[in-house]
């Protein structure tokens, strides 16, 4: 056979085997490519895209990021034998963030959705959550429905890039839609009452409640939405998804990442360990910007 007939059926089978274009520019053994977690091995650091919001991902009194996501990548870390480094992202740029190899991977309670999915490969969830209303108690108190929300003389508040978006848009279609970069922006446009209403996690939503009762309140007992969160990483390395896989499996069947699912979303013993100085907080939000 002529070897520029050989070079074709290799190129064939090694993307028939999976291999990507970007993996095969950068040169493989026929055997298979350099996966990201040869790289993370060989570098000796896991670095992981995150955003910043409790009970995910928070800074504490110190200025160090606390919460669910940074003893899930810690733990991933640890057991890969590896240090762990955080890049603290702006939500709206994260998934771009992770294409440019900025970072190898995202834990940063992201959901699954079938736009990004186009974009990253997901791991199995290792999480799942509902998306909650916060409503400025002022001003939606004569509304007690999810029709009486979907209105278009209705606000409703939400961080730039989150999944609670299509959840909006789903639930309220009528309802207009103001986005914020961050959490504290969404909490600070429903407190100030330029929004009616609040799209958060549940958990997140609970706290803010709990933080402002005179101003807040959940009008409906339930989420309006749920969703189930995974960790994100490049497409075509079926290697990397194949050991995040089995290693939420093995943490799943051993009770670990329940037991620390239950402190972070269950309880609120964390909440003392937060950021209360304005200037901690202000620092922590403006790494985001």
């Amino acid at each position: 056979m002529p070897r520029k007939h050989v070079v074709r059926v290799l190129v064939v089978a090694a993307l028939i085997g999976g291999l990507s274009p970007r993996a095969m520019a950068q040169g493989f053994s026929w055997w298979g490519y350099e996966s990201v977690i040869e790289e993370i091995q060989d570098r000796g650091v896991l670095r992981v895209g995150l955003g910043l919001f409790a009970p995910w991902a928070a800074c504490d009194a110190d200025g160090e990021l606390i919460g669910f996501e940074i003893e899930v990548a810690t733990r991933l870390a640890e057991d890969m034998g590896v240090e762990v480094e955080f890049a603290r992202t702006n939500w709206n740029y994260i998934i771009p963030s992770l294409i440019a190899e900025e970072f190898d991977v995202i834990i940063s309670g992201m959901t699954i959705l079938p736009e990004r999915n186009l974009k990253v490969n997901f791991t199995s969830s290792y999480n799942q959550t509902g998306i909650s209303l916060v409503a400025n108690t002022d001003r939606t108190g004569g509304l007690e429905t999810l029709e009486d929300f979907n209105s278009s003389s209705v606000t409703i508040a939400t961080r730039r890039g989150a999944s609670s978006i299509p959840a909006i848009e789903n639930v309220f279609p009528d309802a207009m839609i103001l986005l914020y970069d961050t959490d504290t922006e969404v909490l600070d446009a429903v407190v100030s009452a330029e929004a009616d209403a609040a799209a958060a996690f549940a958990s997140t939503g609970n706290s803010w409640v709990e933080a402002n009762p005179d101003t807040l309140h959940l009008p409906f007992e339930e989420p309006f939405a749920s969703e189930v969160l995974a960790i994100a990483a490049r497409k075509g390395d079926h290697d990397a998804l194949n050991f995040f896989n089995s290693w939420i499996a093995i943490r799943k069947a051993d009770g670990w990442l329940e037991q620390h699912r239950q402190y972070w979303f269950d309880t609120r013993e964390w909440e003392d360990l937060l950021a209360t100085d304005p200037i901690t907080i202000a620092e922590c939000d403006a790494s985001f910007q």
